[in-house]
């Protein structure tokens, strides 16, 4: 059963991102408003995959990810990132700190499965 970590601090793009994990089989779906909330989440719950926004609040995307790769317990988890920065830069950035995968707003739901679901898959 994979834990789907969901860092969003738009309670509605949250709402859509979980409503969209939950139709994959068995998927636990865990929340966080940024990445302070989502390293809490990451210290109390094996994660299988995070899905993070890049502009929020307290500590965004791209700290994250940074922080998710530094740590050795977290390091292998895969990060998607879905972001309205559509910005070619912002993906580059997100990549070459260690993102798997780069989404821009609005997301397809049907892409956002499958990219999640290829790499549940190779975990």
């Amino acid at each position: 059963m994979p834990n789907i970590l969901v860092v969003e601090d738009s309670p509605t793009m949250r709402q859509l991102i979980s409503f969209a994990m939950r139709r994959i089989d068995k998927a636990n779906v865990i929340e966080a408003t940024d990445g302070v909330d989502a390293l809490k989440k990451l210290s109390e719950n094996k994660i299988d995959i995070i899905l993070a926004d890049i502009n929020m609040p307290v500590m965004d995307g791209l700290k994250l990810v940074s922080l998710v790769r530094s740590n050795p317990s977290y390091k292998d988890i895969p990060v998607i990132i879905i972001t309205t920065e559509g910005a070619e830069e912002d993906r580059k950035k997100a990549m070459a700190i260690g993102a798997n995968a780069y989404l821009a707003k609005p997301i397809q739901t049907q892409e956002l499965i499958r990219l999640v679901k290829k790499y549940l898959e190779a975990t």
